[in-house]
């Protein structure tokens, strides 16, 4: 074996170690973060098996075995994210009609403590017009600087915060039955309410910002799972139209997103559609999808869009849905979770002890 052929080798066993970590169930923060990018390393797989084929004579079983292991190792990736492209079905069917009775629209932003550029946002909510404006990370500031909204957003939610766990909510449906949970931590607010539609019907809404596996926030994936998967539990017990928004501090295709969903039933309007990309704003070779909005199968699409950037190191993420329950009838709910993956989650829940459950 030549030097380059080592090279290539090294790397080749390097490339299957965000597989190995996805695969595993370990919550420690650095296994946990090669979930998220799973696109560079579909790209990564690839660049090095064009080089071996272009570089290496592939004259022996072992340079077959390699390219036979780096294969499959791009289908396991692609496969992950495959459901996120415009080549799979749409799992939330499109609404072409105009029923503004029936619409709900929602503005979801991480707007960066830090962030000084207050009118960028502002702009966004003028144009948009959302039904429902939710912020993270927002302080005594940033909420002063968004009273200006509280004219046409005559309900809100105010959690002021300098930990960048601050969150706001504003509204101009009626918000009913309101609660602010501290369901993993004392120190991360979450928002529970029932929004009243213009047609007289209620949704009801949970809005999260977990904290996410990392050395600087939390060493393990533990508690940003349990707080998903407790709301995903209580959203599939309610029998609500539901809705499900915030920054989550998970990727659409991790384990933790997709049990979620088998949990709770909910849809997710980017499957069919694309990735949707919201963080880092500032990188755009690594960016990946943090800010989710999952809704019932009662709900079709009239708009989703990642509006532009407002200097925060999230894009803001916008959708307008029709309430629609006929949809019921044509959109598949996710598939349910089997005895093992809701064993799984129950270890999640009771490992992270949860403060609250009751939501």
């Amino acid at each position: 074996m030549n030097l380059t052929e080592a090279v290539l080798l090294f790397f080749s066993i390097l490339s299957f170690i965000p597989t190995v970590a996805s695969i595993s169930k370990f919550d420690e923060w650095w296994v946990r973060g090669f979930d998220f990018p799973r696109v560079q390393t579909c790209f990564l797989i690839l660049l090095i098996y064009l080089v071996v084929i272009f570089t290496v004579s592939v004259d022996s079983i072992w340079h077959y075995i390699i390219l036979a292991m780096l294969a499959f190792n791009f289908i396991y990736q692609a496969i992950q994210i495959y459901p996120y492209t415009i080549f799979a079905k749409k799992q939330v069917l499109k609404f072409k009609g105009n029923d503004p009775e029936n619409t709900i629209s929602v503005l979801v932003s991480n707007v960066l403590t830090t962030n000084k550029k207050y009118s960028l946002l502002l702009e966004q909510v003028h144009k948009k017009k959302p039904d429902l404006l939710l912020t993270l990370e927002t302080d005594k500031q940033w909420e002063k600087e968004l009273s200006v909204l509280e004219e046409e957003y005559t309900h809100s939610v105010k959690i002021p915060k300098d930990n960048l766990y601050g969150m706001h909510l504003y509204s101009r449906l009626e918000l009913q039955e309101v609660e602010v949970k501290y369901i993993i931590s004392e120190d991360i607010p979450s928002i529970h309410a029932f929004v009243k539609l213009r047609n007289g019907e209620r949704v009801k809404i949970h809005c999260l910002h977990p904290k996410p596996p990392s050395p600087t926030e939390d060493e393990t994936s533990t508690n940003r799972d349990a707080e998903l998967l407790i709301v995903g539990k209580d959203a599939d017990a309610d029998k609500h139209s539901v809705m499900v928004f915030g920054d989550l501090n998970d990727v659409a295709w991790s384990r933790t997103t997709r049990l979620f969903q088998k949990i709770s039933g909910l849809l997710d309007p980017r499957i069919g559609r694309g990735f949707y990309n919201t963080f880092h704003a500032s990188y755009p070779i690594f960016r990946w999808p943090l800010d989710h909005i999952f809704h019932t199968n009662d709900f079709t699409l009239i708009e989703l869009t990642r509006l532009p950037n407002i200097g925060s190191d999230h894009f803001p993420m916008y959708i307008k849905l029709n309430y629609e329950p006929r949809a019921e009838l044509l959109q598949e709910e996710p598939e349910e979770a089997n005895g093992e993956e809701k064993e799984w989650a129950e270890e999640k829940i009771d490992k992270a002890e949860p403060l609250n459950e009751d939501i």
